[in-house]
């Protein structure tokens, strides 16, 4: 008999030591206090009954593509899924510009019960995006970590109140360093206008979505961005006023000045299978005429344009954006597994001028925005082709034309025979 209880009570002793190594050694797999954390804010309003995405509707394909991406987070990423619209189907505004839920907690990622929550929503309500980003900043915290917050959504603000820019300019002026990055499903310039203001108040991105592969591809780039954040912190450099002699310059954020008239150059390396996203703004610090315009453009190594962006505009104005993107595919390999990097050169210039009287030194505020993504697997950009490159596009044209010439020769021939039989 007290062999038997010395037996169990080894038996217990050893069952507690093993619990207790393997617990700890658990809780270390699961994300930390100091890991990103990223709520998925998902539009469930009345309009996302449309069937307008892949032959289903934008509810599906929203469901769909939250799916994939609930499979795909990393663990150390804390991930939590709030709800606009998803309760209340009446007609009282004050009501309806409240529904707003957290479906999902953020942190540690239980794929059955997320996908449990996402599966039982159903198109109801209203759309108060601006009450929901409220919500989701409280739902993130401040104990720690990345905050970023992806809002998918197929409309603008039905509420007005309050307003989803202020809102984004409010959160931003924490200083939490809270990202929100928008998606939309709808392709009105009311809800793009809106959802680009949302994303720049705080450094986020604006993508319209056309297909479900495309949604839950942003959203699962957007989740794998959190682990490694593009440094936000500016650091000064100065550009060249030639692609030969720019400076070299990585993925964050820079600063330099820019004289009326001049053009400035840098460098960035950008490897095969990543995709090269700049945006650069000038800042109108001084009195400035009327008229104004910024262009961003890529070049390669033998100064053929690769692709550009630009904008213009006129009237009073404090800052002025514009950018690009350039994937680059995946080229060959050498011997040891390892495939170059493309240097791709960056001209930043625009056109503001200033009457006689305004000081000329410094130049105007540059700021330079570079991001090196995973490029898409199928990308849709004309420069992904290389049709912005000089030597494709002088083929397309040649062939073009000698098929055009051939057909109109034949035409011609063709139409002299019946004239001369007639």
């Amino acid at each position: 008999m007290i062999i038997t209880r010395r037996l169990a009570a080894g038996a217990c002793a050893l069952l507690a030591a093993l619990a207790g190594g393997v617990v700890p050694a658990q809780a270390a797999d699961g994300p930390s206090k100091d890991s990103p954390k990223v709520e998925l804010v998902l539009d469930v309003s009345g309009s996302m009954r449309a069937r307008d995405i892949d032959g289903q509707s934008r509810m599906a394909a929203a469901q769909q593509a939250f799916n994939e991406v609930i499979d795909a987070t990393p663990e150390s990423v804390r991930l939590g899924i709030r709800t606009l619209g998803s309760r209340y189907p009446g007609d009282d505004k004050a009501v309806g510009c409240k529904d707003s839920t957290q479906e999902y907690p953020v942190g540690r990622l239980d794929r059955t019960e997320a996908k449990t929550r996402v599966a039982t929503l159903r198109p109801t309500g209203w759309t108060p995006i601006g009450y929901a980003l409220r919500g989701a900043d409280q739902d993130l915290g401040e104990d720690g970590g990345t905050r970023r917050i992806v809002l998918i959504t197929d409309g603008e603000d039905s509420c007005g109140q309050p307003d989803p820019c202020d809102v984004a300019r409010e959160l931003a002026a924490k200083g939490t360093h809270l990202t929100i990055d928008t998606l939309g499903l709808a392709h009105d310039d009311k809800t793009r206008e809106q959802l680009t203001c949302i994303a720049e108040a705080t450094g986020g991105t604006y993508t319209t979505v056309r297909h479900t592969k495309e949604l839950s591809g942003r959203i699962k780039q957007l989740v794998r961005r959190s682990e490694t954040p593009v440094d936000d912190t500016p650091k000064p450099t100065k550009g060249a006023d030639a692609c030969s002699a720019a400076p070299e310059i990585g993925a964050g954020v820079w600063t330099d000045r820019e004289t009326f008239g001049e053009h400035r150059w840098y460098k960035v390396k950008v490897k095969p299978g990543q995709e090269l996203r700049a945006a650069a703004s000038v800042g109108a610090d001084r009195p400035v005429d009327r008229d104004y315009g910024i262009l961003v453009r890529a070049v390669g190594d033998g100064g053929q344009e690769l692709v550009r962006g630009s904008d213009a505009g006129n009237g009073r104005t404090d800052v002025m954006s514009s950018g690009l993107r350039y994937p680059v595919s995946k080229g060959k390999k050498d011997s040891k597994g390892d495939a170059d990097a493309r240097t791709v050169c960056l001209e930043v210039s625009h056109s503001f001028s200033a009457p006689a009287s305004v000081k000329r030194d410094p130049g105007l505020p540059v700021e330079l925005a570079v991001d090196l993504v995973k490029s898409p697997d199928k990308p849709s950009d004309l420069a992904a082709f290389g049709l912005g490159r000089g030597w494709v596009l002088l083929a397309v044209l040649v062939v073009t034309g000698l098929v055009a010439g051939l057909l109109w020769g034949w035409l011609a021939r063709w139409r002299v025979a019946i004239w001369r039989a007639n």
